[in-house]
């Protein structure tokens, strides 16, 4: 599907490559790419993630969140807390079922006749297969710009005041 190469460029800019299985933009800030959907399949391999955060900014905030260990830090209180990992669980579900609510009819036929449907089904959100661990804040916080989850709720307090001011979601 092509957008456009204003934003594909924009995209590419973002990034500093070109953009792999850009399907659409989902979330803006102002007149620039937040967060992309991307397809499912890339390459003829499963993407591992549905939404790709490309704002700079906010990348740069989640690296330095992980370098200063925020993800073992949030980890450690999911394992304390049954309940967070419950939450955590049903978000990586309902991310399953988000993500085949987007796919258009080709899409859906490509996934469904590959060697990859297995794939779709066990894994959720950036793709990862254990519903209790946390791999990436910046697959969480992307995903929940989108549709709230646990992870990106715990993060956000974490950000750099305004960091997620001005944002428009496709959906609003």
């Amino acid at each position: 599907m092509s957008l456009g190469t204003d934003i594909e460029a924009i995209v590419a800019e973002q990034l500093g490559r070109a953009p792999q299985g850009l399907h659409a933009v989902i979330v803006w800030r102002a007149n620039r790419p937040a967060v992309i959907q991307v397809a499912p399949i890339v390459r003829k391999k499963p993407f591992p993630t549905t939404f790709w955060l490309t704002d700079p900014d906010l990348n740069l905030a989640l690296d330095r969140l992980e370098a200063g260990g925020a993800i073992a830090s949030l980890q450690a209180q999911v394992d304390a807390d049954p309940a967070l990992g419950a939450r955590m669980a049903a978000d990586h579900r309902a991310h399953q079922t988000l993500r085949r609510a987007l796919w258009t009819p080709a899409q859906t036929a490509e996934v469904e006749t590959s060697a990859f449907a297995q794939v779709f089904e066990s894994r959720g959100i950036g793709g990862i297969e254990a519903d209790d661990r946390i791999r990436c804040l910046h697959t969480w916080m992307a995903s929940h710009l989108v549709v709230s989850n646990v992870i990106g709720e715990m993060t956000e307090p974490l950000l750099p005041e305004g960091l997620l001011d001005n944002l428009i979601r496709a959906t609003d």
